[in-house]
Formats: C-alpha cells, sequence, structure tokens
C-alpha cells in the first residue's frame, strides 16, 4: 500500500499479526451475540491482500479474489478458515438465505468512509483518485466521517427504531434491525439511500440499496489499517477516537508501542 497516508499509528498488518490476532483475540462470543437474531443460514466472506499485497503465499491467485465461506458448522470452524487464509478483511453476507439457498430478506446497512469527504487539506475523492490515493485518509477525514454518522445517526433514528453502529476500522457502518425492513425491496432500499444522499449525506449508496451485500464483519481485524472493527453504542461515539482507543487497537500493536 505504498502511496497511501493513513492517521498516525495505523498501518497494515502482516501474516504473523493476522495470525495471532485470530488465534488468541478474536471475539466470537461477540460475532455470536451480534447475529444472535439472524433469520437464516448466514454466508461468511474473505478478501485475502487485495489491497495490501499481504498474503500466503500458496494463495498468490487467490489475493484479490472473494472468497465465500459457507460450509461450516459452528463460528468455530469459520475461525479455521480464517487462520488458514489469513485475510486482511473478513465479512458477512447481509442476505438471509433459506437452507436450500433462497434470499428470504437482507439486513439494511449504510456505510460512511472518509475518503469519500473533502478534506480541506487533502482534497475530494476524485482529487485522491488522479493521485491514485483513493483509499487515504487523514485525522481530519477521520473526525469528519465520525460527525457525519452522529449526523446520520440522529436522521435515521426518525425512521427506524432498532439501530446498531458500528466503527468499521476506517470509517462507520450504521446496521437497521427493524424486522421488516427486511422484507423490503431493493426499489424501496434504492429510494432510502437516494433520499439520504439528498440530504447531503456521504453514504455508499449500493450498500444501503444492496448491490453491494458484504459488510465488514463486527470483531475482525481490518487488516489494511490494523484496528478492530467494534459496535459502538451511540453514548461514545461524539468521543470516540480510533486513533487511541484501546478497544479498536490490536494486542500486537500495544505491545510494540511498548516495546518502543
Amino acid at each position: 500500500m505504498s502511496g497511501y497516508y493513513m492517521p498516525r499509528g495505523m498501518r497494515p498488518s502482516n501474516l504473523e499479526e493476522r495470525r495471532r490476532f485470530y488465534s488468541g483475540e478474536f471475539n466470537i462470543g461477540g460475532v455470536k451475540e451480534w447475529l444472535k437474531d439472524w433469520g437464516g443460514k448466514i454466508v461468511f466472506a474473505v478478501i485475502i491482500g487485495r489491497h495490501t499485497r499481504i498474503y500466503p503465499p500458496e494463495y498468490e491467485h487467490e489475493a484479490s479474489t472473494t472468497i465465500l465461506i459457507d460450509k461450516y458448522r459452528s463460528l468455530k470452524d469459520v475461525k479455521k478458515w480464517i487462520l488458514k487464509f489469513l485475510p486482511e478483511s473478513v465479512y458477512y453476507d447481509r442476505n438471509v438465505y433459506e437452507d436450500h439457498g433462497g434470499i428470504i430478506g437482507q439486513e439494511m446497512a449504510f456505510d460512511l468512509d472518509p475518503e469519500n469527504l473533502t478534506c480541506p487539506i487533502h482534497g475530494s475523492l476524485e482529487d485522491k483518485m488522479r493521485r491514485h490515493q483513493g483509499l487515504s485518509f487523514c485525522e481530519i477525514e477521520l473526525e469528519m466521517v465520525k460527525n457525519e454518522t452522529v449526523r446520520l445517526y440522529e436522521e435515521l433514528s426518525k425512521m427506524f427504531s432498532n439501530i446498531k453502529v458500528v466503527y468499521s476500522g476506517r470509517g462507520f457502518h450504521i446496521h437497521i434491525f427493524d424486522k421488516d425492513v427486511f422484507s423490503w425491496s431493493m426499489e424501496k432500499r434504492k429510494e432510502i439511500a437516494g433520499e439520504i444522499k439528498r440530504r447531503g449525506f456521504m453514504i455508499d449508496e449500493w450498500v444501503t440499496s444492496g448491490s453491494m451485500r458484504l459488510i465488514r464483519l463486527p470483531y475482525s481485524l481490518h487488516g489494511m489499517v490494523s484496528r478492530i472493527v467494534i459496535p459502538l453504542d451511540v453514548s461514545r461515539l461524539e468521543k470516540f477516537n480510533p486513533i487511541e482507543d484501546e478497544a479498536c487497537i490490536p494486542r500486537f500493536l500495544k505491545e510494540a508501542l511498548e516495546a518502543n
């Protein structure tokens, strides 16, 4: 990821660091709690090294592809697959599947990423793309996207009742768990996404509309920035600082800081 800039303390994790995290720190109980009310089969997915270009040598040809994990008996089996691939990213599919594979619904989510906002120093996403730095973001953008998330949460609270916020490792995800929303059509989801966009929020519309159905798994490691994906109570959000908050900093980074 040479050429990209990130807030201080954030960097890609290497394979050994990923192994250490998923072996000893990955909160399977938290994942189970997050998905406890899921009304069907859950499909997980990994990307091994698309952006970091860090991957086990045996997966060189699969490093940039999305690998589905849909054959497992328990979350312990999912963990074994993750330890096999040592991916930079772990996701779950927001579609709710019947046992035979039919889709019976989808969780709605709103994705806010720092690079989508216009930074007073680094410019717009288009500016960054021209510099081949589309995934770059700074501390200013991180603070901006957090404030944007607070505003969007307040807006969505007027429309939905069961809302959860997740720090995604770079930006934030807002998940909607109202049961009736799971059965909404893609057309209705597109309408909501368009309306939120018209109100000035810089969301990724294809996530809310359902076109992009994968979303980062809470409690996994975001391997591009070495941060843990964590659910946040909205009361914590305004003061949350992922640069320094120990809840989202993996043990291998804490130990490296202590050693220095």
